[in-house]
């Protein structure tokens, strides 16, 4: 149920966390710069269920500086399986810095994907600046049979409304850190997110969750206008999109 006044709610008070497909996470512990054991785990997932998410994905970072294996994310995964015993469905993917680790992965077909499908493949890029080959890279993603989703695309500074324009052309899909619509990341990051789900670029929203102090107190802000809750809820309710 959307809970609705003139003004936007919070998005705890939304309703949108209640039933939500999380995209984008690091819970899995002792694996990136998210959360470091199982017991801190256990408390993210707590507090997820109690705020009625239904779906985690989790996805630790695979990339040069974190070069995570798939075996040992798969181990790591099933040691935090067996010790949820709560209702919120657990799943394992990565998310895959597009750097030359990644194409010696995509080589191989050595990946965590994403999806119902298992179709697509979580992407980032540095904050600051495109990866040289970044076009070929994503044509290799798609010639390899997976569409790339573009992690949090608000929150890279070297891009503009012609890059997303240009991604999208290309059939790269996109994931909003629902945060960035409560200024988590700046308010550069809530204009890009506010344009982006205008135009109808996001697909799924995440957390983005590495700290549960930080994402207690963010849920608990209200956007600046209605308008904008309530398209991300829309992408919320919309279960068909990846």
């Amino acid at each position: 149920m959307w809970l609705f006044n003139k003004k936007a709610a919070s998005l705890e008070d939304s309703g949108m966390l209640d039933g939500l497909t999380d995209w984008h996470s690091h819970v899995l512990p002792g694996v990136d710069d998210g959360i470091k054991t199982i017991e801190d785990s256990l408390e993210v997932l707590r507090h997820f269920e109690a705020k009625g998410v239904r779906t985690l994905w989790l996805t630790p970072h695979i990339m040069e500086d974190y070069p995570n294996t798939t075996a040992k994310l798969r181990n790591r995964f099933e040691e935090l399986r067996k010790a949820w015993d709560g209702k919120v469905e657990l799943c394992l993917a990565a998310e895959n810095m597009l750097d030359s680790l990644f194409e010696e992965r995509l080589a191989v077909r050595d990946l965590l994907p994403i999806g119902k499908n298992a179709d697509h493949l979580l992407v980032e890029t540095s904050y600051f600046s495109p990866p040289m080959g970044m076009d070929g890279m994503i044509d290799s993603i798609m010639s390899a049979g997976y569409y790339p989703l573009l992690a949090h695309p608000e929150r890279y500074t070297y891009m503009d409304e012609s890059h997303y324009n240009r991604l999208r052309q290309k059939g790269v899909r996109m994931q909003l850190n629902y945060v960035s619509l409560v200024g988590g990341y700046g308010e550069t990051a809530r204009k890009k997110s506010v344009w982006l789900l205008k135009n109808g670029y996001i697909d799924v929203v995440g957390s983005d969750v590495h700290r549960l102090k930080s994402n207690q107190t963010l849920i608990s802000a209200r956007p600046s206008k209605k308008e904008h809750l309530d398209m991300i809820l829309g992408i919320v309710k919309d279960k068909n999109r990846i």
